[in-house]
Formats: C-alpha cells, sequence, structure tokens
C-alpha cells in the first residue's frame, strides 16, 4: 500500500465536547471528514483513529475502518504514528477531524510532492490569508516560506509583522502528508522548545533541522474549533443548498 490517510478523533475537548460527532448539515463530523477522504484518488486506505467507543461506533456503523488507540498518547500527531505502526505504506496522511471541507484538491497535491520529490519529509498547505482578521487570531496558524516553498516558520502570532494592512500573510490549512519512515522518527522525539512555545508540531521539524514543503492552494477550509466555528459552517451549507 502508497499512501495510508488517518483521521485521528479524540471525543474530549476543551471548547467543543464531542465534537468529532457533532452533526455538520446533518452528518456527524468524523463521518463528513471520513467521506471526503474516501473520494481521494491518491489515497489507498482510511482508518479513523480513536481512543472513544462512542466515536467507534459511529464510524463501524457508517461501515469505515477503525484503529483503537491508547488513551495516553499526547497529541493527534502521535495517534497517526502509532496506528502507522500497525499499517505500513509510503506515505501517511494527517488529516483533521475538524476539517469537514477536506477535500481532493486539498489531499491529492501534497501526495504528488511526496511522488515528485523524495527529499521532502513532509508537505501541507500554504493559502494566502484574505481577512486581517485572520492574521491577528491565535487559533489561525500563519507561516513563512522561501522562493522554494519551504518554511521557515509558523506561528500563531502575525508574521510578517503587520505594518501595513496591505501586506501578504499565508496561514496553513487542511492534512499533513508524510513519508512513514519520518513520521515514526518524528513520533519518537521529545517536544521542542519553539513547539511547546506555540503549541505547533511542525516547529518540532523545524528545530531538528529538516524542511517543510509548503504547497500553494486557493482552497480555503472552515475549521471546526468553537461554536462559532459551527455556526460559520451551517451557514456554509446553508448557502450551497441555495445554490442548487
Amino acid at each position: 500500500m502508497k499512501t495510508l490517510a488517518v483521521i485521528p478523533a479524540r471525543y474530549a475537548s476543551s471548547r467543543l465536547p464531542g465534537k468529532a460527532l457533532i452533526p455538520i448539515a446533518g452528518v456527524p463530523l468524523v463521518i463528513r471528514v471520513l467521506s471526503n477522504v474516501q473520494k481521494c484518488k491518491t489515497i489507498d486506505k482510511v482508518v479513523v483513529a480513536t481512543d472513544d467507543s462512542r466515536i467507534a461506533d459511529a464510524v463501524r456503523k457508517y461501515g469505515g475502518d477503525v484503529i483503537m488507540t491508547p488513551a495516553d498518547l499526547p497529541s493527534g500527531g502521535d495517534r497517526v504514528a502509532w496506528v502507522s505502526r500497525e499499517i505500513p505504506s509510503e506515505f501517511v496522511l494527517n488529516v483533521q477531524v475538524d476539517d469537514p471541507l477536506v477535500n481532493s484538491e486539498m489531499i491529492d497535491p501534497l501526495v504528488v510532492e511526496l511522488e515528485r520529490d523524495s527529499s521532502i519529509m513532509l508537505a501541507l498547505l500554504a493559502k494566502r490569508i484574505e481577512k486581517m482578521e485572520e492574521v491577528v487570531a491565535e487559533s489561525c496558524v500563519k507561516m513563512v516560506f522561501d522562493k522554494n516553498g519551504r518554511a521557515m516558520y509558523f506561528s500563531r502570532s502575525p508574521i510578517p509583522y503587520p505594518i501595513k494592512e496591505d501586506g501578504i500573510w499565508f496561514k496553513h490549512i487542511g492534512p499533513y502528508a508524510w513519508r512513514r519512515d519520518f513520521l515514526l522518527e518524528f513520533s519518537s522525539w521529545e517536544q521542542t522548545p519553539l513547539e511547546k512555545a506555540e503549541s505547533l508540531e511542525m516547529l518540532r521539524v523545524l528545530e531538528k533541522g529538516y524542511s517543510i514543503k509548503c504547497v500553494l492552494t486557493e482552497n480555503d477550509t472552515i475549521e471546526i474549533d468553537t461554536p462559532r466555528d459551527l455556526e460559520k459552517i451551517e451557514s456554509y451549507f446553508a448557502q450551497c443548498e441555495d445554490l442548487v
């Protein structure tokens, strides 16, 4: 098998308990994400990784594959690595369960980059920020990269500093595409100082001296972290229905 996609899903959430099972336009969030990933041509297998029987039951009822992971794993990335040890593959996609708009246009280009360039260990998406409110939002992960698309830094703070409001900023959205061997190596490392300071796993990669490929995308998404996000996504799907 070449490409494995893993959707880490936990029940606990400080702002939205049971987030993975919250209906989004009538479909549980985890099922909506799973369905979207299953449509990607570059993905050979999709697995939901969870430590909660309620999420596992919902996925199995839908007909999806589930692997139960230990409850003490500290992050979604650790759950993805745990599953990838069980299921050999060449590439591993970490698809966030809070992204109901994830689709093939966001996933397939990342896999293509891994196939094209063997020096790329990790690839992720970069979307130009169009709203100033996102530049200053802590929940929006900003990024800067060089002319070759190699990441220089990620931060919850505005980078570069917004001296002028007509500047150019990019944010990270969507999945992570790993080479499996590198993901397993990454998961064995201790958390690094910048990673702890920003609470961003990708900084562990940069602090260890490895590069990250940033792939430009025109797609945007609505990640579900707060009750306000639920309002936004329901409004989005309501507008889609109005257009049909």
